[in-house]
C-alpha cells in the first residue's frame, strides 16, 4: 500500500487567496480559476455557485476549475482527479488500484484562538483523499469513448483540448472529502514542515515543500488514515 500527497486549490496566485481553515480544523475546500477555453456544450460552475462561506464578491463570476471532485460536495457525483504536470502526472501513474492520493491544500487560518496544532496565518494541510478503485490511467495520448464517459465530469474533460497526462477514479468506500483537516505544517509556521512530511514522506521539508507532490510508503499512508479517523493531530505537530 502505497500513496501520493498532491497540492490543490485555491492559492496566493489563483485566485488571490487561500481558502479559511477555522478553530477546530473545519475548512472549505475552494478550487483554482479555470485557466483554459471551456467546451460550449458543458457547464462550468463560477466561484458564486459554490457552496462557500468566505466572501468571493472579488471573483463571483469567475469560472472555476473543480479538480479533485468529491462526491455530495460543490455539486459533484463522483470521485475523480486529472493533471496535465509531468512532475504530478509521474509519481501518481506509479500507484496501484487500492493505493491512495492525498489532497493537501495551503490554508488561511480564520480565528484568533485556534487549535494548538494550527499555523499561525497559514499553513499546508491534508483536506481530503481517494483510495483508487483502479490502475490510473495514462491519457497521454488521450482517452478511449468508454474513458472519456467515465470522467465526462472533471475538469480537464470540460476543456476546448483535453490535456490530462493522468486521470484518476477514487472508490465511494474510502474517498472523502474531510471534515477536519490534517496539518502538514508545524504550529510554529506554514513554512515548517511537521514529521509527516519530514519523517515518513519523501519530502525533506526544506524549500517550498508545500507546493511539491509526495509519496508515502505503507507505515505514511496507515499514519495519515490513523490521524484522520481518530488520532490526536498535535502528535505530528514537532518540527
Amino acid at each position: 500500500m502505497r500513496g501520493v500527497a498532491i497540492n490543490v486549490g485555491a492559492n496566493t496566485n489563483e485566485p488571490g487567496f487561500r481558502g479559511p481553515i477555522y478553530a477546530g480544523g473545519r475548512f472549505e475546500y475552494v478550487p483554482i480559476p479555470e485557466s483554459e477555453q471551456t467546451r460550449d456544450d458543458v457547464s462550468v460552475p463560477t466561484y458564486a455557485d459554490l457552496d462557500l462561506d468566505i466572501d468571493v464578491s472579488s471573483v463571483a463570476d469567475t469560472p472555476v476549475h473543480l479538480d479533485p471532485t468529491f462526491a455530495g460536495i460543490h455539486g459533484c457525483k463522483s470521485y475523480t482527479y486529472g493533471d496535465p504536470h509531468g512532475v504530478k502526472a509521474g509519481p501518481l501513474l506509479e500507484l496501484d488500484a487500492g493505493d491512495y492520493v492525498f489532497f493537501y491544500a495551503t490554508l488561511s487560518t480564520a480565528d484568533e484562538n485556534t487549535a494548538e496544532w494550527i499555523a499561525p496565518e497559514w499553513g499546508a494541510y491534508v483536506i481530503g483523499q481517494f483510495r483508487l478503485a483502479r490502475d490510473p490511467i495514462d491519457a497521454t495520448d488521450g482517452l478511449s469513448e468508454r474513458e472519456r464517459s467515465r470522467f465526462e465530469h472533471n475538469a480537464h474533460c470540460k476543456r476546448d483540448a483535453f490535456d490530462a497526462r493522468v486521470l484518476l477514479e477514487g472508490e465511494d468506500a474510502d474517498s472523502e472529502l474531510y471534515d477536519v483537516a490534517v496539518p502538514l505544517s508545524a504550529p510554529t509556521a506554514g513554512v515548517d514542515a511537521n514529521r509527516l512530511v519530514t519523517e515518513l514522506s519523501s519530502d525533506s521539508g526544506k524549500g517550498p515543500w508545500w507546493r511539491r507532490p509526495m509519496r508515502f510508503d505503507r507505515q505514511g499512508v496507515e499514519t495519515l488514515l490513523e490521524i484522520r479517523q481518530h488520532g490526536d493531530r498535535s502528535v505530528v505537530s514537532s518540527e
